[in-house]
């Protein structure tokens, strides 16, 4: 057995608030854990560029009796992320040796940090609303969200050739949502069954026009007089969010650091002793960037 020294126990504190750092996180997202994530955590730096490959498109040629098959050239497509932001939340613990003895502590202090890390990268998602220009937009600015553009930004998605097996999303805000919990066809037990009495009574939209509803206080708004709410209606492959991993802080700088991951989403737990506060300081910080991967796969749906 190990002896305990004043090290070990040091990484032992930095990886306990590692593990209930990502949990936390995750839990507080919405858009990133609907958009695609499939990348691997490898060491990066700020300002590096990662390269998404998208599929090609080919084409089917009817060859006859005796004929030769079409030879198709296709070029793989690329969609490019900057990771261009490095975000992070600082905290710190006068005496970290109470964390220890009461994890409900931990929490206390992790919960703030998280969330802030977490509202930056739902913001920064959403705000891609912008960049979804292969569809015109759908809806009318402040003017209440009908099944009628429901329906019409599904279309959009059908024309666009998202696969039926692909699951689609609509997230919009707090405003939009109770517009559609008060669709009478949705939100009526006589009309749509077990969906509509879970609207009535849990306020759950759950599902629409094959769109899983989700709501987010930080879709975003422009304008003014009216305000334009800039809801988004997408499948996965539509936006993209890359995580890297950081590298780790130089031996013997006195800092120690520790990764929580979990299904190519990761951040980085930094613990270093600030002598001006005789205090632990707590670093939780992510390097990320975001992107539209395949544009036609996501429509903007104004409210």
């Amino acid at each position: 057995m190990p002896a305990i020294t004043s090290a070990n126990v040091a990484q032992a504190i930095v990886k306990l608030v590692a593990a209930d750092a990502l949990p936390s996180l995750m839990g507080n997202l919405v858009m990133g854990n609907l958009v695609n994530r499939d990348f691997e955590p490898t060491l990066a730096q700020a300002g590096d560029t990662v390269n998404v490959p998208i599929p090609p498109t080919l084409v089917a040629n009817n060859i006859a009796e005796g004929g030769t098959v079409v030879t198709q050239n296709p070029s793989l497509g690329n969609a490019q992320i900057v990771l261009n932001t490095h975000a992070e939340a600082t905290f710190q613990i006068p005496d970290v040796t109470k964390v220890l003895a009461v994890p409900d502590l931990l929490r206390l202090y992790m919960q703030p940090a998280v969330t802030a890390l977490a509202e930056k990268i739902e913001s920064d998602l959403l705000a891609l609303y912008s960049q979804l220009t292969a569809n015109a937009p759908i809806g009318t600015a402040g003017t209440s969200l009908t099944e009628a553009v429901i329906d019409a930004a599904e279309t959009k998605l059908f024309d666009a050739k998202v696969p039926a097996s692909a699951s689609k999303f609509l997230v919009v805000s707090g405003e939009a949502y109770s517009q559609l919990r008060q669709i009478l066809r949705f939100s009526e037990y006589r009309t749509a069954g077990e969906a509509g009495l879970r609207a009535l009574v849990d306020g759950s939209v759950g599902k629409m026009k094959d769109f899983f509803v989700f709501r987010s206080q930080f879709v975003s708004k422009t304008g003014s007089g009216p305000v334009t709410t800039n809801n988004i209606a997408f499948a996965k492959d539509a936006l993209g969010l890359v995580v890297r991993r950081l590298p780790q802080p130089l031996l013997g700088t006195g800092a120690i650091a520790e990764y929580a991951e979990l299904g190519n989403f990761g951040m980085r737990v930094v613990m270093s002793y600030q002598p001006d506060t005789l205090a632990q300081q707590f670093t939780v910080d992510i390097l990320y960037g975001t992107g539209v991967l395949r544009n036609g796969h996501g429509v903007q749906v104004k409210s």
